[in-house]
């Protein structure tokens, strides 16, 4: 069934709600900031995000419960802050430090909402069921293309592929190794192939995004065994109680690496690129970006197109073209 898209009036009313939420949650965290004790400030890193609460680690390790001041922007996880304590174990972000990366998605008014902050790797989940969306796939590969970090091909549930439709489901994929995308294959619920997922996350801060049912959830149990009881830790020291394990939070490997487990990739769709920024999402256009006749070549219909005669020779793959077309078609907004 086709999800009903929000009326204007609807979003409106929407985005006016959660205005009034935020300034309220500002003028909370002001009133907190105008009557702290210390003028003294430190540095943290957001862990855990719950709406306006945050959880910050502070340099010794201790976990802060923060709200946010005004007009600083959107701490995530994975954010470094600058904060002032207002309590032994509570306190105000007064500002954010710069980012290397940002993951966003677009919000209801069409403005980029910050889902993680720092990343360095993004590990797109695939599973046999439900079968993979290759349209879906490389919209999260544009987007670690774009973000800059690091795409990594995580195919779970190995253990329902057998003889002849494991041969089609990998020939389908094929095509990404030859771009060179990095690919592992793994079991959460047999635990196989772990080992090559854990190499791969060590040393990187990462996030997983897929589709629903991929077993991202799974992936993070056997990656986490101890997931529960950090939960139950996280949720004493930011008072967030049975809220935390909606929430946005940022955990320790025990093999190294982190790992940012956050509901907001659960909807997460491209952001609004030009045509030029999409042709840089896909990386093996690269060679051939500027050799067609026109420079505003859609790649659909205009005569000596490089990247289509590429594609003619089996330089590159017709299906990612096709979805290059689609997604400019419902992506690009922004003026070229």
């Amino acid at each position: 069934m086709a999800k009903r898209r929000l009326t204007n009036q609807q979003k409106i009313r929407i985005q006016a709600i959660q205005d009034k939420r935020r300034k309220r949650q500002e003028t909370q965290a002001n009133a907190s900031l105008a009557g702290a004790e210390s003028e003294h400030t430190s540095k943290g890193r957001v862990i855990i995000r719950h709406g306006a609460t945050l959880g910050v680690e502070d340099e010794t390790g201790s976990l802060i419960q923060c709200q946010t001041r005004q007009n600083i922007g959107h701490p995530v996880c994975g954010d470094r802050v600058i904060f002032q304590l207002t309590g032994n174990a509570s306190g105000v972000v007064t500002a954010l430090l710069p980012r290397n990366s940002v993951l966003s998605r677009p919000d209801y008014s069409g403005r980029e909402k910050p889902l993680a902050a720092n990343l360095t790797q993004l590990v797109v989940v695939l599973a046999p069921k439900p079968e993979p969306s290759g349209y879906l796939l490389d919209q999260y590969l544009v987007t670690a293309e774009i973000i800059r970090v690091k795409p990594l091909i995580a195919i779970n549930k190995i253990d329902l592929l057998e003889g002849a439709q494991s041969v089609r489901f990998y020939a389908n994929l094929a095509h990404y190794q030859t771009i060179g995308y990095p690919t592992v294959r793994v079991s959460a619920k047999q635990e196989h192939g772990l080992d090559g997922l854990i190499d791969r996350l060590k040393g990187e801060t990462s996030i997983l995004v897929g589709q629903s049912g991929v077993g991202k959830s799974s992936l993070i149990n056997a990656l986490l065994p101890e997931h529960d009881v950090e939960t139950g830790i996280l949720s004493q020291a930011t008072g967030l109680g049975r809220h935390t394990t909606s929430a946005a939070t940022l955990y320790t490997l025990s093999q190294g690496g982190e790992l940012i487990d956050s509901p907001g990739v659960r909807s997460f769709r491209l952001t609004d690129l030009s045509r030029e920024e999409l042709e840089q999402g896909f990386p093996e256009f690269r060679p051939y970006i500027g050799q067609c006749r026109f420079h505003n070549c859609t790649h659909e219909h205009e005569p000596d197109c490089a990247i289509r005669a590429a594609m003619s020779e089996g330089k590159l793959s017709p299906q990612r073209l096709e979805n290059f077309r689609r997604l400019s078609q419902t992506s690009n907004r922004k003026p070229g």
